[in-house]
């Protein structure tokens, strides 16, 4: 049952993702499905736009490095997907949520692993903003850098 769910899931975005295309003129191609088809499948991953480059390449051997840029470029555009610096000196990419705020990123500053987290705790934080700064708050970007467990274990040793 769960699977079927992840596919109806996974079909749905994908259709409203076609559509947001073609209200921009602006087509579903198969190397920007394969792209979309990565991205859908490695959704918690934060994938560089290489890594995102090799895993497609398994799908469609004939696509080019400059193909995978060039739909990461126009999936930004259209806020299909989200660009995430971490610090680590590369570009990382998650599809863009439906509901107003995105979830936030705790980075591990040894490792470099990155862990989501949903709790949004900045609402009143965000309503003082608006009031007093005569300021629409749309969206906030959160990032907490420290240690995994992991690491916090290797240190203790």
């Amino acid at each position: 049952m769960e699977i079927i769910e992840k596919q109806d899931e996974k079909s749905r975005r994908i259709k409203l993702i076609e559509e947001k295309l073609k209200g921009k003129d602006c087509k579903l191609t198969p190397q920007r499905r394969a792209t979309l088809d990565v991205l859908l499948e490695n959704q918690s991953k934060h994938l560089s736009t290489e890594e995102i480059y090799g895993l497609v390449k398994t799908k469609f051997p004939d696509v080019g490095l400059a193909t995978i840029y060039r739909t990461l470029q126009l999936f930004d555009n259209f806020d299909i997907i989200k660009k995430l610096n971490f610090g680590d000196g590369c570009y990382r990419y998650e599809l863009s949520e439906e509901q107003k705020h995105q979830h936030h990123h705790l980075i591990c500053i040894k490792c470099g692993k990155v862990q989501e987290f949903d709790d949004d705790l900045l609402g009143e934080l965000e309503q003082k903003i608006e009031r007093n700064n005569d300021f629409k708050v749309v969206d906030h970007v959160v990032k907490f850098l420290g240690y995994c467990n992991e690491c916090l274990q290797s240190y203790d040793n």
